[in-house]
């Protein structure tokens, strides 16, 4: 096959069928790739097709396999490079070298694959778990995830959000600029990383571009996902909050995966609380404190293993007349609850919620009304400070309590609870339970507490006792 031939029956329309490394090449044209140096095969060995290499002008023909591999060993960020072959007239691979660690070794590869008649492509190593993601653009959505390549998002556990909010997100967290523009109409695969790498030396590698375009309707962040559990569960539900332009106290986030990154607004506090941020949601378990504390300290202390806490907060206090959360019930109703002051006690059950006064309540109301439409249903916690409702705690989803039901279930055990002996052990009871047994609490919690969130987390069917 000759490159750009055209292969199709006399009464079928003329389709241009590129190999895969004129594909390349005609991506690298516009867009920033991969490293590479192509060959085909010849009688003499194999010869020089396509390339593109740091330095070196685009397709620059080197003396020898050997020049033009070592000169793409010597830009490659991970010291490394993968060798794959493919047929002219076949665009999946053949063989597939990951991780070639000397230029001598990938060059006997290429020729070997050469002998066997085989077109090669020689690229650097790009490593997908250098704190990075990988996805797909396409119009109005970007799919992404760490840890894998693009083709990731086939598999469950991806993040979805619209264009602009994933090229905003990307801005706060890696302070990269990215141009999706060629998404809107198109589908892109693409590959983000903290350090630059490719042929243009940017952050952002893409990988295909094709013309294929499916419509897409409103997108909303849900989560937990891989990579809210990257950055943590309370990281990413601020973040998002913030992205959609909801007063969130201004916050740095030190993660274990990415640099530390801030990301709000200033409250007129200069103090800080310190908010351990989990992989997922664990309620109460793991520290929130008013004032600094070493976050290196409290991981080593809290999660010595590093697989619990993705990150630790520092989030600027909000001088505080009111404090709580709210939460959709599974009836559709919006419940309310706070405390005078700071929410810390009431959140974990040592304080019973007050009557919030009208005025903060349809504050509180407005705050949800404006997140369900932007986010669908959410649950958060909020602090009042006479001017502003904060959001210092978003979570995605409504919840499934209604009234004293806390979470619903028939079963034919009920082992009743007293409150009173607080967070850890029902924690304990919840996680210890026998099959079809349910908790009674002894007294009404409020449904927006840590309480009802660990019973909820557990999905244990528990009640208020009838009075």
């Amino acid at each position: 096959m000759t490159l750009g031939a055209s292969h199709n029956k006399p009464d079928q329309p003329d389709v241009t069928v590129f190999r895969k490394d004129e594909t390349l090449d005609r991506l690298a044209q516009t867009f920033n790739v991969a490293q590479f140096v192509s060959f085909a095969p010849t009688a003499g060995g194999p010869a020089q097709q396509f390339c593109r290499i740091t330095g070196f002008e685009a397709n620059h023909q080197f003396e020898s396999v050997a020049d033009a591999i070592q000169a793409l060993f010597e830009r490659s960020a991970e010291g490394t490079v993968n060798v794959r072959s493919f047929s002219a007239d076949q665009s999946q691979s053949r063989d597939f070298i990951y991780g070639v660690d000397t230029a001598a070794a990938a060059v006997t590869a290429v020729e070997r694959m050469a002998d066997e008649g085989a077109f090669t492509i020689v690229n650097e190593t790009i490593d997908v778990s250098d704190g990075g993601v990988s996805g797909v653009v396409m119009g109005d959505i970007v799919e992404f995830r760490p840890d894998m390549t693009p083709r990731g998002v086939e598999k469950p556990g991806f993040a979805r959000l619209p264009t602009d909010g994933a090229v905003q997100l990307f801005k706060t967290v890696y302070g990269v600029d990215v141009d999706f523009s060629h998404g809107r109409n198109g589908r892109l695969e693409f590959s983000l990383h903290p350090r630059p790498r490719g042929w243009k030396k940017d952050n952002v590698i893409f990988w295909e571009h094709s013309e294929d375009f499916l419509p897409t309707g409103l997108v909303k962040a849900e989560w937990p996902n891989d990579f809210s559990r990257m950055i943590g569960d309370k990281a990413y539900g601020l973040l998002i909050a913030d992205i959609n332009g909801f007063p969130v106290p201004r916050t740095t986030v030190i993660s274990r995966r990415v640099a530390p990154f801030s990301f709000g607004r200033a409250t007129g506090l200069e103090e800080v609380w310190i908010r351990t941020s989990p992989r997922e949601q664990v309620p109460g378990k793991f520290t929130t404190a008013r004032g600094w504390q070493d976050p290196f300290a409290l991981l080593q202390a809290e999660d010595p293993d590093g697989t619990a806490i993705s990150s630790v907060l520092s989030q600027r206090g909000v001088a505080a007349q009111w404090s709580g959360a709210a939460i959709e019930t599974s009836s559709g109703v919006l419940v309310v609850e706070g405390i005078k002051g700071t929410g810390d006690r009431f959140m974990v059950g040592l304080a019973d919620p007050e009557p919030v006064p009208d005025g903060i309540l349809a504050r509180v109301r407005d705050v949800h009304d404006r997140l369900l439409g932007a986010l669908g249903a959410t649950r958060f916690e909020w602090v009042f400070d006479g001017a502003e409702v904060w959001i210092v705690q978003l979570h995605s989803g409504a919840s499934v309590s209604d009234g004293d039901i806390i979470v619903p279930g028939d079963v034919g055990e009920w082992v009743d609870f007293d409150v009173s002996q607080g967070l850890e052990a029902l924690r304990s009871l919840s996680s210890s339970l026998k099959p079809d047994t349910g908790i009674t609490l002894d007294r009404r919690i409020g449904l927006t507490s840590h309480l009802a969130d660990v019973l909820r987390k557990a999905g244990v069917p528990a009640r208020v006792r009838a009075r």
